[in-house]
Protein backbone atom coordinates (compact mmCIF):
# COMPACT_ATOMS: atom_id res chain seq x y z
CA UNK A 1 0.00 0.00 0.00
CA UNK A 2 1.38 3.36 -0.88
CA UNK A 3 -0.08 5.35 2.01
CA UNK A 4 1.40 3.28 4.83
CA UNK A 5 4.73 1.97 6.02
CA UNK A 6 4.47 -1.58 7.30
CA UNK A 7 6.25 -4.56 8.75
CA UNK A 8 5.12 -8.12 9.31
CA UNK A 9 6.36 -9.77 12.48
CA UNK A 10 6.20 -13.37 13.62
CA UNK A 11 5.17 -12.75 17.22
CA UNK A 12 2.27 -12.80 19.64
CA UNK A 13 -0.35 -10.12 18.91
CA UNK A 14 -0.51 -8.58 22.39
CA UNK A 15 3.27 -8.64 22.74
CA UNK A 16 3.55 -6.87 19.38
CA UNK A 17 1.13 -4.17 20.50
CA UNK A 18 3.20 -3.59 23.63
CA UNK A 19 6.49 -3.58 21.70
CA UNK A 20 4.98 -1.10 19.23
CA UNK A 21 3.86 1.23 22.03
CA UNK A 22 7.31 1.00 23.63
CA UNK A 23 9.05 1.72 20.31
CA UNK A 24 6.76 4.72 19.73
CA UNK A 25 7.59 6.04 23.20
CA UNK A 26 11.32 5.60 22.47
CA UNK A 27 10.81 7.90 19.47
CA UNK A 28 8.98 10.57 21.50
CA UNK A 29 5.39 9.56 20.67
CA UNK A 30 2.63 9.09 23.17
CA UNK A 31 -0.35 6.91 22.40
CA UNK A 32 -3.35 9.19 22.90
CA UNK A 33 -5.92 6.55 22.05
CA UNK A 34 -5.97 2.80 21.68
CA UNK A 35 -8.98 1.47 19.80
CA UNK A 36 -9.65 -2.25 20.01
CA UNK A 37 -11.56 -2.74 16.75
CA UNK A 38 -12.28 -6.41 17.41
CA UNK A 39 -13.92 -5.63 20.78
CA UNK A 40 -15.82 -2.65 19.35
CA UNK A 41 -17.29 -4.68 16.48
CA UNK A 42 -18.25 -7.47 18.88
CA UNK A 43 -19.95 -5.07 21.29
CA UNK A 44 -21.60 -2.67 18.84
CA UNK A 45 -22.34 -4.94 15.87
CA UNK A 46 -22.26 -8.45 17.36
CA UNK A 47 -19.74 -9.26 14.60
CA UNK A 48 -16.49 -11.22 14.79
CA UNK A 49 -13.33 -9.63 13.44
CA UNK A 50 -9.61 -10.36 13.59
CA UNK A 51 -7.49 -8.81 16.34
CA UNK A 52 -6.99 -5.22 15.20
CA UNK A 53 -5.84 -2.21 17.21
CA UNK A 54 -5.56 1.41 16.16
CA UNK A 55 -2.98 3.40 18.13
CA UNK A 56 -3.29 7.17 17.85
CA UNK A 57 0.31 8.35 18.18
CA UNK A 58 1.41 11.93 18.77
CA UNK A 59 4.76 13.59 19.31
CA UNK A 60 3.85 16.80 21.18
CA UNK A 61 6.81 18.86 19.94
CA UNK A 62 6.28 17.94 16.30
CA UNK A 63 2.52 18.45 16.63
CA UNK A 64 3.13 21.90 18.12
CA UNK A 65 5.44 22.85 15.25
CA UNK A 66 2.98 21.53 12.67
CA UNK A 67 -0.01 23.32 14.17
CA UNK A 68 1.99 26.55 14.36
CA UNK A 69 2.48 26.33 10.58
CA UNK A 70 -0.95 24.95 9.66
CA UNK A 71 -3.78 25.31 12.18
CA UNK A 72 -6.04 22.89 10.27
CA UNK A 73 -3.40 20.13 10.59
CA UNK A 74 -5.20 19.01 13.74
CA UNK A 75 -7.80 17.33 11.53
CA UNK A 76 -5.06 14.90 10.44
CA UNK A 77 -3.74 14.19 13.94
CA UNK A 78 -2.91 11.96 15.70
CA UNK A 79 -0.93 9.79 13.32
CA UNK A 80 -2.38 6.30 13.34
CA UNK A 81 -0.40 3.12 13.75
CA UNK A 82 -2.32 -0.13 13.35
CA UNK A 83 -1.52 -3.62 14.57
CA UNK A 84 -3.52 -6.50 13.15
CA UNK A 85 -3.33 -10.26 12.88
CA UNK A 86 -2.92 -12.05 9.57
CA UNK A 87 -2.78 -15.72 8.64
CA UNK A 88 1.01 -15.66 8.80
CA UNK A 89 1.74 -13.36 11.75
CA UNK A 90 1.07 -9.83 12.84
CA UNK A 91 1.37 -6.68 10.75
CA UNK A 92 2.25 -3.26 12.11
CA UNK A 93 1.45 -0.41 9.77
CA UNK A 94 1.88 3.34 10.20
CA UNK A 95 0.42 6.10 8.10
CA UNK A 96 3.00 7.55 5.72
CA UNK A 97 3.25 11.08 7.16
CA UNK A 98 4.63 12.56 3.95
CA UNK A 99 1.58 11.34 2.02
CA UNK A 100 -0.78 12.43 4.80
CA UNK A 101 0.69 15.90 5.23
CA UNK A 102 1.08 16.24 1.46
CA UNK A 103 -2.64 16.88 1.14
CA UNK A 104 -2.16 20.21 2.95
CA UNK A 105 -0.06 21.60 0.08
CA UNK A 106 2.03 23.44 2.69
CA UNK A 107 5.77 23.13 2.02
CA UNK A 108 6.51 24.46 5.53
CA UNK A 109 5.39 21.06 6.86
CA UNK A 110 7.80 19.00 4.75
CA UNK A 111 10.56 18.84 7.36
CA UNK A 112 8.09 17.79 10.06
CA UNK A 113 6.56 15.02 7.94
CA UNK A 114 10.06 13.81 7.01
CA UNK A 115 11.02 13.72 10.70
CA UNK A 116 7.89 11.76 11.62
CA UNK A 117 8.54 9.36 8.74
CA UNK A 118 12.11 8.71 9.90
CA UNK A 119 10.88 8.07 13.44
CA UNK A 120 8.18 5.68 12.21
CA UNK A 121 10.80 3.79 10.17
CA UNK A 122 12.86 3.35 13.35
CA UNK A 123 9.74 2.17 15.20
CA UNK A 124 9.12 -0.51 12.58
CA UNK A 125 12.81 -1.48 12.54
CA UNK A 126 12.67 -1.99 16.32
CA UNK A 127 9.97 -4.65 16.07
Amino acid sequence: MDYTMQKRVDADFDATVERTIDALEDEGFGVLCDIDVQATFAEKLDEEFRQYRILGACNPQLAFEGLADEIELGALLPCNVIVYETDDGVTVSAVDPERLVGITDNDDLDSISEEVGERFERVLDAL
